[in-house]
């Protein structure tokens, strides 16, 4: 990476509390769908300020958090200040062989250097134990939150995995579920939302301060004042089981399995298509 490169990994220590006061957490279904609904042993890699972390530990898994940025991992332990933690990234893991149920990762995957990433999960996994992963994306079906995302751009794209997953030899089949829920953001919090953003924390002082100065604009013309917006997003959600056998191999999990969901739920549960409005 030269000097003129912006380090987009790397950049969320400086924007720790505006990251945990700004990005929305995740639905508890997702999180159960990812994992189990009887405790497990949990590995979250990129755990952040620990947003699905606490989801993970309201189910019940015991869970241990690391995050490569101590900023990260400090908000994290105010969040929950009884979870162990380690700054650690996914290409080391600082665990041994077959130590977890499930490694869960939350809008990190796309950071990893494959490469040496998934050879590190398959090992701490136990036999027949799952890799997870989630991304929460903005629904831009709604025309202001499509206008939203153009304002704010994005380095965080979110990496289709099945293909490298599966093509791996590592980890089998990956099955997939979304979960729809929406982010009350108000004059202050939208602010905090795009500064946590990669590309923008990484722009010069000048450069961030105007592009701020815009999205407060945005929020103006298209807000509803102290009564703040709906802003929906999709929790896409993957997950496969570390192979023990060749990858031709097609052995079953030894974790029990959720019953099979649909592709489209809403957060309470419900099958119903979320109304969309355009708050103009």
């Amino acid at each position: 990476m030269s000097q003129d490169t912006p380090d987009f990994a790397h950049s969320f220590g400086g924007v720790a509390d505006a990251y945990d006061r700004g990005r929305p957490s995740y639905p508890r279904e997702a999180a159960a769908w990812l994992t189990a609904d009887a405790p497990l042993s949990v590995l979250e890699l990129g755990a952040g300020t620990g947003k699905l972390t606490e989801q993970l530990i309201a189910l019940g898994h015991d869970v241990h958090a690391t995050d490569p940025d101590a900023a990260m991992l400090a908000k994290l332990q105010e969040r929950v200040p009884e979870i162990r933690t380690s700054q650690a990234s996914a290409e080391e893991i600082p665990a041994g062989d077959r130590s977890y149920d499930v490694v869960v990762s939350a809008q990190a995957f796309h950071w990893f250097d494959l490469d040496k990433a998934l050879p590190e999960i398959a090992r701490v996994l136990k036999a027949g134990g799952r890799l997870s992963l989630v991304w929460n994306q903005r629904d831009d079906r709604v025309p202001w939150v499509r206008r939203l995302g153009t304002i704010i751009g994005t380095q965080e794209q979110l990496r289709e995995p099945a293909e490298a997953l599966e093509g791996s030899a590592l980890f089998g089949e990956v099955e997939e579920a979304e979960f729809r829920f929406r982010q009350t953001i108000d004059q202050h919090s939208i602010k905090d939302l795009v500064l946590s953003r990669s590309n923008i924390a990484t722009l010069a002082p000048a450069e961030r301060d105007a592009k701020l100065a815009e999205v407060v604009a945005f929020y103006g013309e298209y807000g509803r004042g102290m009564d703040g917006m709906q802003l929906p997003y999709a929790a896409r959600c993957f997950r496969t089981c570390v192979l023990d056998r060749p990858a031709s191999y097609s052995g079953t999990s030894e974790i029990s399995n959720p019953e099979e969901t649909q592709p489209m739920r809403t957060s309470d549960g419900s099958d119903a298509d979320m109304l969309l409005i355009d708050f103009r």
